[in-house]
């Protein structure tokens, strides 16, 4: 089987991340007979598990940056690819080759059918990962829920350390007490003998995670914090704080003041994992070396051109936040923006601070679960923005690029699959 043989079969599968709507039934069944026909790959290796509304990408690849600095030989699952099906299973940040997917999904193929019912798309995937985990004797796996946490095909692993980011507007009808559903829902990748980390700090939702049952519980702060946050060239330099230690004048080569709270929380889950401090060579070393494609990612300069996959209010608002704090530059804002259902557009939009935008241009990201980009630029014009239509995300881009003078930026947004077609795009 070649990788595209591999990945026309695994698209016959159901995709939840293709489409939109509540999902009924929810099971860890299917899946436990999945990796139970593996050899239940996921007992092999310990698990850093990681759920939250936004930041799980950037949590995950800080903490797989500290563990392989610190020598060990580090599995990564995250959820969803930009560019290629590969960048989701990676082995201390270098994601699968070809030829190994292409084994594994055959193997697949060739065992789903003892396992008495059909698995979904990201079930398949989740379970390679842990397979291939296993086959290349990783000393520990990062792995990022897709969704919420409790009904997750991630969680049919125990985790040592389970990471909870933060709570907010995320795969719920924002009816009644949203919050503590969703705060239930994400507890559930919560183990017995599991230590929590816990990002959230609103105190209404505390009970919840201290009721799921963990060893030990680290609270941001409390037990960890990120003191210090300044602004530093490429990036943020940080005071960081942990149960047993202090690293000062850290510097992090990502943007944004919201990435040094992820950070302080990456950190203590390095440490709880350890359950000893790290090295000020090791924090410093991985901090300073980690890149995020595709979350405020600087990919031109004059004009400045920023990839961002915010998808929700809560990112969307840190993105603009980011952009108008971190970069001093005396032009105009031209925003390209295309959304997936079932996200509330005039919401995002509103975050992204559109009526101070010189100019929206409105695309259609490439998935089966776009927002039309007519239905964006309404949603836009309706908010006071100067909007122009262009479907396709590259047309988008090019658009923008010939609007903009050298001291205006780009800011490409609203999903990751825009981000994913822009940066495939532009960089190639």
């Amino acid at each position: 089987m070649t990788l595209a043989d591999g990945l026309a079969w695994l698209d016959r599968h159901i995709n939840l991340e293709a489409t939109a709507g509540k999902v009924e039934g929810l099971s860890l069944e299917r899946v436990r007979r999945l990796v139970g026909v593996l050899g239940d790959p996921q007992q092999s290796f310990p698990v850093i598990h990681i759920t939250g509304t936004t930041g799980k990408g950037s949590t995950a690849r800080m903490i797989t940056g500290l563990l392989a600095e610190a020598g060990l030989a580090v599995g990564t699952y995250t959820s969803p690819h930009l560019q290629r099906i590969n960048e989701r299973i990676a082995r201390n940040a270098e994601p699968i080759d070809d030829d190994e997917l292409a084994d594994l999904l055959a193997d697949l193929e060739r065992l789903e059918p003892l396992v008495g019912a059909s698995n979904s798309y990201f079930e398949l995937l989740t379970a390679a990962a842990l397979r291939w985990f296993a086959d290349i004797a990783v000393d520990v796996a990062v792995v990022e829920v897709g969704l919420l946490g409790r009904y997750d095909a991630t969680n049919v692993c125990d985790a040592t350390v389970a990471v909870v980011t933060n709570v907010g507007y995320d795969h719920t009808d924002g009816q009644g007490d949203w919050r503590a559903r969703i705060a239930d829902e994400k507890s559930g990748i919560v183990k017995a003998d599991s230590t929590l980390v816990l990002g959230e700090t609103a105190p209404a939702l505390l009970p919840i995670f201290h009721r799921a049952g963990a060893r030990e519980i680290w609270e941001r702060e409390r037990d960890f914090d990120c003191e210090s946050n300044e602004l530093a060239v490429g990036g943020r330099l940080l005071e960081l704080r942990t149960p047993s230690s202090r690293y000062d004048e850290v510097y992090l080569s990502l943007h944004g003041a919201h990435q040094g709270d992820n950070a302080a929380l990456a950190l203590a889950a390095a440490e709880a994992f350890f359950a000893a401090p790290l090295g000020d060579d090791v924090v410093r070393d991985a901090f300073g070396a980690v890149s995020m494609p595709g979350r405020f990612e600087v990919v031109a300069r004059e004009p400045l051109v920023v990839l961002d996959g915010a998808h929700s209010p809560e990112a969307a608002a840190t993105v603009a936040a980011t952009l108008h704090d971190d970069f001093e530059r005396g032009g105009r804002t031209i925003l390209v923006v295309g959304l997936l259902q079932p996200r509330d557009a005039s919401s995002v939009l509103d975050a992204l601070e559109v009526d101070t935008a010189e100019t929206v241009i409105a695309c259609t990201a490439p998935s089966p679960r776009a927002i039309p980009a007519h239905d964006i630029a309404d949603a836009a014009e309706a908010l006071g923005a100067r909007v122009i239509v262009e479907p396709d995300v590259a047309t988008a881009v090019d658009r923008a690029r010939t609007l903009a003078e050298p001291n205006d930026a780009i800011l490409v947004t609203g999903s990751l699959y825009v981000v994913g077609a822009a940066r495939s795009h532009l960089l190639g």
